[in-house]
């Protein structure tokens, strides 16, 4: 299974696309950085960590997680 990860130097985003259902959780939820429209589509630098670690914890699928 392919991932992608995303970093800000403090914590790390794993994306695993294949299992993503786009339910949109994460755009809803963050929509200044989640932009599925634009490359890279998690820009991690317009929310806190603890903004993004919450939404994270939210994903319905397993597909977001933060890597330790």
């Amino acid at each position: 299974m392919k991932s992608k990860e995303y970093s800000n130097g403090k914590i790390t985003i794993v994306w695993k696309p294949d299992i993503c259902i786009h339910s949109g959780v994460c755009v809803r939820t963050l929509p200044k950085v989640y932009k599925l429209d634009e490359r890279p589509w998690i820009q991690m630098e317009n929310a806190t960590n603890e903004e993004l670690i919450d939404q994270v914890s939210k994903c319905p699928s397993g597909a977001l997680s933060i890597k330790k």
